[in-house]
């Protein structure tokens, strides 16, 4: 996946869960003087803070963040509609005569806004519902058989993309009558591809097992079971969207009585490794192949000084002269 244009119109840092995306990209946009757009199809959840390690509320106070609270957890939100939305952000973003900074884990909403997809066909909402109610009673097994029947093409991508991608790809065939691959190829994009200079942030896997660890223990010290508690009481259904996410399912189940603490946090850490070695394997070859890659076991300071670096060199400006407008602007 690349992009060859002259000069990038937008900074993106990316990385797998726990890599220190977050700390890196408030220090970056503090000096460029930029606003965050997030690329996380968690964190678009509202009530949705503590299992997803959104942002905190001093830090959006300081500086700008877009993309955070878009919806409620019983809604989807596509790569689609992220990239329609994040569009609007950038454009206002720069109006303001300011640093752009796309942030996050989820390969498929950058991928989306460099490489636009076809605008989602039209299927009446009351089919949609029945059929996802539906698909999310079925075994896995029987799913992923759906997924093979109905796009063979685009099976391999819909597995790893998960249970909702799996479904998308099975309510597309059914309801459209046109496989989601087939969409993909011929359907006019929807809007005009966004310029970046991307930067990945790299992990030895040892290390980021490390992290995660801490991170699920720190989630749980800070609240989680209480957040799902009240997500749960608020009246969203365990099987909404935004609650598949992993941390959410295996606290419902202790919350149920069907699992004890100990054992669902170990399932947590387990869950999560998985999905960061995938974003890891997806960010190291479906980035473009101008990406910049930063240790993210170096200090804080010495990321953001190569990030700087990379940004000042790609706009053809000094980093001083960047960093003194940043602060200024």
């Amino acid at each position: 996946m690349s992009v060859n244009v002259p000069e990038p119109g937008v900074l993106a840092i990316v990385g797998p869960t726990a890599s220190g995306k977050t700390a890196l990209s408030l220090a970056v946009a503090e000096r460029l003087g930029a606003e965050i757009v997030s690329m996380d199809s968690r964190q678009v959840y509202r009530g949705m803070d503590i299992g997803t390690a959104k942002v905190g509320r001093p830090h959006r106070d300081r500086i700008p963040h877009h993309g955070l609270d878009v919806v409620d957890p019983t809604e989807r939100y596509s790569a689609g509609r992220f990239a329609r939305d994040a569009r609007g952000w950038i454009r206002d973003i720069r109006d303001r005569r300011r640093v752009p900074l796309l942030v996050g884990g989820t390969g498929f909403f950058l991928r989306a806004l460099l490489e636009p997809i076809f605008r989602e066909p039209p299927m009446e909402g009351w089919r949609v519902d029945r059929l996802r109610a539906y698909l999310r009673g079925l075994p896995m097994a029987r799913l992923d058989a759906w997924v093979e029947a109905l796009d063979p093409e685009r099976a391999s991508l819909a597995r790893e993309g998960g249970p909702q991608r799996m479904s998308r790809t099975v309510e597309v065939a059914l309801l459209s009558g046109r496989r989601l691959s087939d969409w993909h190829r011929t359907a006019p994009a929807d809007g005009a591809p966004v310029t970046a200079m991307v930067v990945r942030l790299d992990l030895p896997r040892a290390e980021m097992n490390r992290r995660i660890d801490v991170r699920v223990d720190e989630m749980v010290r800070a609240g989680l079971v209480e957040e799902v508690s009240g997500l749960l009481h608020r009246g969203i259904p365990p099987e909404a969207p935004g609650m598949t996410a992993t941390g959410y399912r295996e606290i419902v189940r202790v919350l149920r009585g069907d699992q004890d603490l100990d054992s669902a946090l170990e399932d947590m850490r387990r869950e999560t490794r998985r999905y960061a070695r995938r974003q890891l394997t997806w960010l190291r070859h479906q980035l473009p192949e101008d990406t910049r890659v930063v240790d993210a076991t170096w200090p804080l300071e010495a990321q953001a000084r190569a990030v700087i670096s990379e940004w000042s060199a790609s706009v053809g400006r000094n980093a001083t002269d960047i960093e003194n407008r940043g602060r200024t602007g």
